[in-house]
């Protein structure tokens, strides 16, 4: 026993120790979803989050000792969400023929996912700062994080919440979209695909890529769209507010 606490006690120090967990954790979490069918419940970003947040509370380890190794797959992020730009070049010449449509939509999304958060949390008489953090929930952490900084928010709060947002619709999306009897040929695909991206932002897309092509290329689109006008318009309307 003692030579297994030294042993933890030297990896938990090592600069690798948060990408060695991070790999080893999300395997097995993809692994789990993969055996259920892709389960909502067996989601391989919750379970990976809630393990490695488990053993990290249980050993004591700071996150700044996990980030030191996890933050060559944060770098990653970019690159990731670059690619899902391969699956729309491949749809460009529907996409051409919707632009219009698909623009509207996502601000119409996006309007509503900030303004009912807000407007639940005002109801629930949360402070401001924690409604301004609420507000950009729908869109990917990074963005969100910096949209909350201009308009009084906390950044590290709204990363929280875009985090939970992304995970509770990835949860939800197929008990919801089953409730709408939303159809599940392409068009139906695309239609899911985008709904989920513009709510649950890049675990949404992702999650949606893993059931259908046609839904993970809507989805990184819807993602994108919301990013963009989150960044330019939100700042605007609550300091025009």
């Amino acid at each position: 026993m003692a030579n297994f606490v030294e042993l933890w006690v030297y990896l938990a120090s090592a600069p690798l120790f948060g990408l060695t967990a991070t790999l080893a954790v999300y395997v097995l979490a993809q692994a789990l979803s993969v055996r259920s069918g892709h389960a909502p419940w067996a989601n391989p970003v919750m379970v990976s989050v809630a393990i490695l947040a488990s053993v990290m509370l249980a050993t004591g380890t700071a996150y700044p000792t996990y980030f030191a190794g996890a933050q060559f797959i944060h770098f990653l992020l970019g690159p990731a969400v670059v690619a899902l730009g391969w699956p729309l070049w491949q749809r460009l010449a529907a996409l051409r023929s919707r632009w219009g449509r698909l623009v509207l939509a996502s601000l119409a999304g996006g309007s509503a996912a900030a303004a009912s958060a807000v407007g639940l949390g005002w109801v629930l008489g949360l402070p401001g700062d924690v409604l301004m953090s609420l507000a950009p929930k729908s869109v990917t952490a990074p963005v969100a994080m910096g949209i909350a900084a201009q308009i009084g928010g906390v950044p590290a709060l709204a990363a929280v919440f875009a985090a939970l947002t992304g995970m509770v619709g990835a949860l939800s999306a197929r008990w919801l979209f089953g409730l709408m009897r939303l159809p599940t040929d392409a068009q139906g695909m695309a239609l899911r695909g985008f709904a989920l991206g513009t709510a649950s932002h890049g675990i949404g897309a992702a999650h949606a890529l893993q059931v259908h092509a046609e839904a993970g290329a809507y989805a990184g689109l819807a993602l994108g769209l919301q990013v963009v006008l989150a960044a330019v318009l939100m700042p605007l309307v609550f300091r025009l507010l």
